[in-house]
C-alpha cells in the first residue's frame, strides 16, 4: 500500500511521491526558545518522529531539518525582564528543548539550524523578493507586499480582505496586511548588517530561508503545529514562491494538546512542563501518550488519561519483557499488514495501536499455554510495531536511560512470584480464603494471573 498523507494545502489525502525516489526531505518548524517546553510544544516532535521512522522503515533516506528560532520579541523581552543576555536566555532553553526531545526518544534531526546563523541566506532571499517586485524597504524595515501575490491565503483559506498579521502598525507599511521580513534595529537590541541598515529578522523569513538552504528550492514535506498554518506557513509560502522556489510539496499539521478544550499555552496558564509531567510517568509512557491520538486530532489532557495511557503501555511492555526472559530473547520482528495499512493511511496510530494490542493478546495466550515459540514471534512483531512509534521496550534508549526497565520488571517478578507461591501453597492446602485474598490483591495492583499446566503466570493488565 502507498503512504497517503493529508495535505493541508489541498485539504485531501494524497499519495506520497517524493521528488527524488528513495529520498524524503522534511522540514519541521521547531522551538522558539523563550522558556521551558511543555507537552504541547513537544507533541509535533513526537508526531513527526513517527513519520520519519515510517519513511526510514520503507528504505528512504530522510533529510530531516528542525529549526530553532533563537531571536524574537518574546525572547528579548523575557531575557530583559530577567536581567540576562538574550543569547544566554535562548541557549539555556534550547538545551531544555533538546533534553525534552532526547528524553522522549525523538531521533536527532539531520541538522538543527538556528535563525541567527542564517542572516546571509535571509538577506539574499529579501534581495530576490525586492528585485521581483514582492517586497520593499522603508525606514530600515523590509516588508512583503501581500497584494503582489494573488495566491496568498490558499493554504489557510483566508481571504485577503480578512487578513490580520498580528503585527503592530508601522509608518512604512504600504498596506496594513503586509508582513515584516526585516526589523530595523532598536536601542539595546541585537542587530546584523544588511543593505537596508542594521536590524534583525522577521519570524516568517527565517524558515523560508533555512528550508531553501538545506533542502533546496523544492522539497517534500513541511510540518508544524496547526496554529502555524496562518500566518506563519502562509507567509513562508508567499516568500518562497515569490523568491522563485517551488517550496514544500506537502503540508502536514498536528493538533494541539488541550486542557478543558483550550490550546495549551503559557498565556492561558495551563502549562504542563515536560520535567513536571515526567515526575508522574516515565519518558516512554509520556511519549506513548502524546503519540496515541491521531496526529491531526487534538489531545485532551487529564491526569486520568495520562495514567490510563501509561498503564496501557505497561501491559505491552510487560508482555515483551516476560517473553524476552522466558524465551531467552526476542528479536525485532516485522509489523503486521494491519499495522502497515493503518500507518499508510495518514499515520493512523489509534488503529495501529489496536493492532499492537491484539498481537500482544495473542502472545500472552501463547505464553500462558507454554508455547514459547509462538510467544516469541508475537513479541517480535509487537517490538517492531512499537519501534515505529518510538517505544520498543527493548530499545537501548529505554533500557539504558534512567531506570533500567528490564531490571525493574525482574524485581517485580520476584515480588509477584513470592505471592504466587503463597497462593499455590494455600490452594494445595485447600485454604481458598488465603488463595483468593492473594489473587484479589494482585488484581487490585494491576497484575493479571493466569493458571497454566506449568503453573501460574502473571502479566500487567493490558489496556489499563
Amino acid at each position: 500500500m502507498t503512504l497517503r498523507l493529508y495535505d493541508t494545502g489541498t485539504r485531501a489525502l494524497r499519495d506520497f511521491v517524493p521528488l527524488a525516489p528513495g529520498h524524503a526531505s522534511v522540514y519541521l518548524c521547531g522551538a522558539t526558545v523563550q522558556g521551558d517546553p511543555h507537552i504541547g510544544h513537544v507533541r509535533s516532535g513526537v508526531a513527526f518522529d513517527v513519520l520519519r521512522r515510517w519513511l526510514l522503515a520503507h528504505g528512504n533516506d530522510v533529510a530531516f531539518v528542525r529549526n530553532v528560532t533563537d531571536i524574537d520579541d518574546k525572547i528579548l523581552n523575557k531575557a530583559a525582564d530577567a536581567g540576562r543576555p538574550w543569547w544566554e536566555w535562548a541557549t539555556t532553553f534550547e538545551r531544555s528543548f533538546t533534553w525534552a526531545y532526547d528524553q522522549l526518544g525523538v531521533l536527532p534531526p539531520s541538522i538543527e539550524p538556528r535563525a541567527t546563523g542564517h542572516v546571509t541566506q535571509m538577506v539574499e532571499m529579501m534581495e530576490r523578493l525586492i528585485e521581483n517586485g514582492h517586497a520593499y524597504a522603508a525606514g530600515g524595515d523590509v516588508y512583503f507586499d501581500v497584494q503582489s501575490y494573488p495566491e496568498y491565503g490558499a493554504l489557510s483559506g483566508h481571504k485577503l480582505d480578512d487578513v490580520h498579521q498580528g503585527e503592530s502598525a508601522a509608518e512604512g507599511k504600504r498596506d496594513p496586511r503586509d508582513f515584516t521580513l526585516w526589523k530595523a534595529v532598536k536601542p539595546g537590541e541585537p542587530s546584523w548588517p544588511t543593505p537596508w541598515g542594521p536590524g534583525r529578522p522577521g519570524w516568517h523569513l527565517e524558515c523560508s530561508a533555512m528550508a531553501e538552504f538545506y533542502l533546496g528550492a523544492a522539497f517534500d514535506i513541511h510540518c508544524g503545529g496547526r496554529d502555524l498554518v496562518f500566518p506563519h506557513h502562509e507567509n513562508e509560502i508567499a516568500q518562497a514562491k515569490c523568491a522563485g522556489d517551488d517550496f514544500a510539496q506537502y503540508w502536514l499539521h498536528n493538533g494541539w494538546v488541550t486542557m478543558s478544550g483550550e490550546k495549551m499555552s503559557k498565556s492561558l496558564g495551563n502549562v504542563l512542563s515536560v520535567p513536571n509531567v515526567l515526575k508522574k510517568v516515565r519518558p516512554q509512557e509520556l511519549r506513548y501518550y502524546l503519540g496515541s491520538a491521531h496526529y491531526r486530532s487534538n489531545l485532551e489532557y487529564s491526569d486520568e488519561a495520562l495514567d490510563e495511557s501509561a498503564k496501557s503501555y505497561q501491559g505491552l511492555e510487560s508482555f515483551v519483557l516476560r517473553t524476552h526472559k522466558r524465551a531467552g530473547g526476542v528479536e525485532l520482528g516485522t509489523w503486521t499488514e494491519g499495522f502497515a495499512a493503518a500507518l499508510d493511511n495518514d499515520l493512523s496510530v489509534p488503529i495501529a495501536l489496536a493492532e499492537i494490542h491484539g498481537k500482544a493478546s495473542e502472545g500472552n495466550s501463547a505464553l500462558a499455554a507454554g508455547d514459547l515459540d509462538a510467544a516469541r514471534v508475537a513479541a517480535g512483531q509487537v517490538r517492531a510495531m512499537l519501534a515505529i512509534l518510538g517505544v520498543d521496550p527493548l530499545d537501548k534508549h529505554w533500557t539504558q536511560s534512567g531506570g533500567d526497565t528490564e531490571t525493574a520488571m525482574e524485581a517485580l517478578d520476584v515480588l509477584v512470584r513470592a505471592d504466587l507461591d503463597r497462593r499455590q501453597q494455600a490452594r494445595t492446602e485447600k485454604n481458598w480464603a488465603v488463595a483468593d485474598e492473594v489473587r484479589d490483591r494482585l488484581i487490585k495492583a494491576g497484575i493479571e494471573v493466569t493458571d497454566t499446566p506449568d503453573g501460574p503466570e502473571w502479566s500487567l493488565k493490558a489496556g489499563q
